[in-house]
């Protein structure tokens, strides 16, 4: 544990920090997971579910959780899957 004030308030804010990133990150990989489970099951609502994961993953790249790269390689996953 630190001892100076600043290294203190770092650990909370860095707590705080982490513990919202963990969050994020599970929505997003439920949100895709759904997708994809509605587009091996071709539910009706896949197209629904697959805008509802890209919305998640342009926001995760936004916020720094995702590269951007990363983010468009996975939007483009999930629409090859979706027209394929």
């Amino acid at each position: 544990m630190p001892n100076i004030k600043s290294a203190k308030k770092r650990v909370k804010v860095i707590a705080a920090k982490t513990a919202r990133n963990k969050a994020t990150r599970s929505e997003l990989r439920t949100d895709i997971k759904k997708a994809n489970a509605a587009i091996e099951t071709g539910a009706d609502d896949k197209e629904l579910l697959v805008k509802a994961a890209v919305k998640k993953i342009d926001q995760a790249a936004a916020k720094g959780l995702l590269h951007k790269n990363t983010a468009a390689r996975r939007k483009s996953a999930l629409a090859k899957k979706v027209n394929g």
